[in-house]
């Protein structure tokens, strides 16, 4: 059985990482060595290792609370030029956009109309595979004007949230997805959504296949 508190991550490199009560617990091999944008994070990483990738990772959690209750949440900063997070911020701010779905460790699959919310969670997110839920986490992203799709599980299900933003009253909706299988869940329901895939390293040539065809952008 899971611990009560436990986040599983895909980080640099696309290593599998472990947190737990806030701490790192266990990090898997990485699938690639280096990674252009991963040498210019606040704690750099040249040639991704294990131990490179779990000190990166504690950085994060003592820099900004990624993982617990105190998490930053709030950002108008761009960490970079080009992610997802910024481009959908950016739409919001512009009007193009109405609402997003992201996802979010502690608390699962949310939606949200702030834009600073979405930088603030995505543009220090990395690839979420599985969280479990933290209360305190939740009610601050809910008073920030976000919507968390299971406040009991945290589960992570971009499809349904992207059904939950349109019962809310939105129209123009952006949603990021990792898996082509909910691209096309996604599509078939709402053609109009502007899809991002996210977190696709080693994703391969198949999924980069099926990716393509659901999916506005890709990175």
């Amino acid at each position: 059985m899971p611990e009560k508190d436990e986040h599983v991550l895909e980080a640099v490199g696309r290593s599998r990482v472990l947190v737990r009560g806030g701490k790192v617990i266990e990090v898997g091999p990485p699938m690639i060595r280096e990674c252009p944008l991963a040498k210019k994070f606040s704690t750099p990483v040249d040639v991704i290792t294990p131990e490179k990738v779990r000190r990166n990772i504690e950085s994060r959690i003592s820099s900004y609370g990624m993982c617990t209750e105190n998490r930053l949440l709030e950002s108008s900063q761009d960490f970079v030029t080009f992610g997802a997070s910024e481009m959908i911020s950016q739409g919001m701010r512009s009007k193009i956009l109405d609402a997003a779905v992201i996802v979010c460790e502690g608390a699962g699959t949310v939606v949200t109309s702030n834009p600073d919310l979405v930088q603030g969670i995505g543009g220090r997110m990395s690839g979420l595979v599985s969280t479990l839920p933290i209360p305190g986490l939740i009610e601050r992203i809910e008073s920030l004007g976000g919507i968390v799709l299971d406040r009991v599980t945290a589960r992570i299900d971009q499809a349904d949230g992207v059904e939950l933003a349109y019962k809310r009253g939105y129209s123009n909706v952006a949603v990021t997805i990792t898996d082509p299988t909910d691209g096309e869940r996604i599509r078939t329901r709402h053609p109009d959504v502007l899809i991002f895939g996210v977190h696709l390293t080693g994703i391969g040539k198949e999924g980069a296949y099926r990716i393509a065809e659901v999916a506005d952008l890709a990175s």
